[in-house]
C-alpha cells in the first residue's frame, strides 16, 4: 500500500486487522512510554496484583526515554530504543490487552506469535531522528516512576508521528519480507 494511513492510538487495535506490515501511518492520540526499568516495575505490579499506572488494555506503548524539554518545547528528543529489549515483557502485557507497541528492531518469535494471538501490531519509529520525532510530540507527562529519570513512564500525545508497521496480526513481517525480497533481488 502507498498510501499513507491516518490512525488514532486509541483506535489503533480496532483498525489492526487493516494493517499490513509495511504500511505507513501518522499516529495521533495517548501513548506512553516504558524502556527495560520500567517494564520490570510494571511486571513486579502485575505479579503483585497491584494497579498499572494505566489502561493496558488497548494502550500504545514507546519504548521511548525522552530527553528533557527544551524552553518552550514539549518534550526533547524522542526516538525509539531497541524493541528486542523489552521482548520478554511483551507477550505478558499483548495477553493482558496491550494494543500496540512502538520501537525499533526486530521482535522475537514469541512476541511475533503474541501480535497474532492478540490481533495486535508493532510499528517501527525511524531511529535515529529523535529530535525530529518529538516535532510530531504535543504533550508529555510523567504518570509514574518519576525517580527512573528519562525512563520513567510517561504520557504522551501524538500528533501525526510517522510509523511504519513492521508487525501485523496476520503475521507479516517486515523483517523477514525484506530480507526475502533482497535475496531475490540478489539472486538476479
Amino acid at each position: 500500500m502507498s498510501d499513507i494511513l491516518e490512525v488514532n492510538a486509541q483506535d489503533l487495535k480496532k483498525r489492526a486487522s487493516e494493517l499490513r506490515a509495511g504500511d505507513k501511518i501518522l499516529l495521533s492520540g495517548t501513548v506512553y512510554t516504558s524502556r527495560d526499568a520500567a517494564h520490570k516495575r510494571i511486571m513486579a505490579l502485575i505479579e503483585n496484583g497491584e494497579k498499572l499506572p494505566y489502561d493496558i488494555e488497548n494502550a500504545v506503548i514507546y519504548y521511548a526515554g525522552p530527553t528533557p524539554a527544551p524552553e518552550g518545547k514539549a518534550i526533547g528528543s524522542c526516538g525509539p530504543t531497541t524493541s528486542g529489549r523489552m521482548d520478554k515483557f511483551a507477550p505478558t502485557l499483548l495477553d493482558m490487552g496491550l494494543g500496540a507497541m512502538i520501537g525499533k528492531g526486530e521482535r522475537s518469535k514469541e512476541v511475533c506469535d503474541a501480535i497474532v494471538r492478540n490481533k495486535a501490531v508493532y510499528l517501527c519509529a525511524i531511529g535515529g531522528a529523535g529530535a525530529l520525532a518529538s516535532k510530531c510530540i504535543t504533550e508529555c507527562e510523567v504518570i509514574a516512576f518519576d525517580d527512573l529519570g528519562c525512563e520513567s513512564v510517561k504520557r504522551l500525545r501524538f500528533e501525526k508521528f510517522p510509523l511504519v508497521v513492521a508487525n501485523d496480526c496476520n503475521g507479516g513481517d517486515i523483517f523477514k519480507s525484506g530480507r526475502e525480497s533482497f535475496c531475490r533481488i540478489n539472486k538476479l
